[in-house]
């Protein structure tokens, strides 16, 4: 069976990528299938166990029921939480995208299903002549887009539909995640976004207030909010 996948993106960073991948993981698992998720490239990151670790790659790890070595489904995990290619430069690293490709293609011949994250929104810079776009584009997954709904969010959906669409690459979908609950107009603003956006809505997850605590446990709550279809 060929593995399949889709590739989560976001508006912004901070919106809810790392929930809605977890939640993709923790709903395909649920069914028997092997799955695993990938963070090509973090920023941030924090000393334990004798290691630097990374909350969301972490978390991706805890919904994946196949085990695989850390370094593979994060090749680049950077400690300054600043834009990956300043905190790379800093750190004196590269970020290689055939490197990512390959670790991304050994993850493959272990799972049905791959779910990778990007870092930041669509466009962030990887190195000096490549952007998390161009990654999205070498590893050829479906594109689903996490829209965080607040104040904003319209003009930076629209603007990461269309570079997606420039990039030649397939949006499944987008997923409207309630980040900013005291938002004014917040179905007016979701129906707007679905009259403009050219894919279907995946799903709404309401604001999960326990999801800076219990990543986890809001991920679980979160597939329920999702397209059964996507499973």
């Amino acid at each position: 069976m060929k593995t399949s996948g889709y590739f989560v993106t976001g508006t912004d960073t901070g919106i809810g990528k790392t929930l809605v991948s977890a939640a993709l993981l923790h709903a395909l698992a649920s069914q028997g299938r092997r799955v695993a998720g990938m963070k090509p490239v973090a920023s941030g990151a924090f000393w334990q166990d004798g290691a630097w670790r990374n909350d969301d790659v972490e978390t991706l790890r805890a919904l994946a029921n196949v085990a695989l070595p850390l370094a593979t489904i994060n090749p680049y995990l950077l400690q300054e939480a600043t834009a990956p290619h300043i905190a790379a430069a800093n750190e004196h690293k590269s970020i290689d995208l055939q490197h990512i490709e390959q670790c991304f293609a050994q993850i493959c011949v272990e799972v049905d299903h791959i779910i990778v994250e990007g870092v930041g929104g669509f466009l962030v810079p990887l190195n000096d002549e490549h952007d998390t776009g161009d990654l999205a584009c070498r590893l050829g997954l479906p594109v689903i887009l996490v829209v965080g709904v607040r104040l904003g969010c319209i003009s930076h959906a629209l603007l990461s539909m269309q570079a997606i669409a420039a990039h030649g690459l397939s949006l499944a979908g987008w997923v409207a995640n309630i980040v900013a609950p005291e938002m004014l107009n917040v179905q007016s603003t979701i129906t707007s976004l679905q009259q403009r956006i050219a894919a279907p809505m995946l799903g709404c997850i309401p604001y999960l207030p326990q999801a800076a605590t219990d990543a986890v446990q809001s991920a679980r709550v979160a597939a329920a909010f999702l397209d059964p279809t996507l499973f």
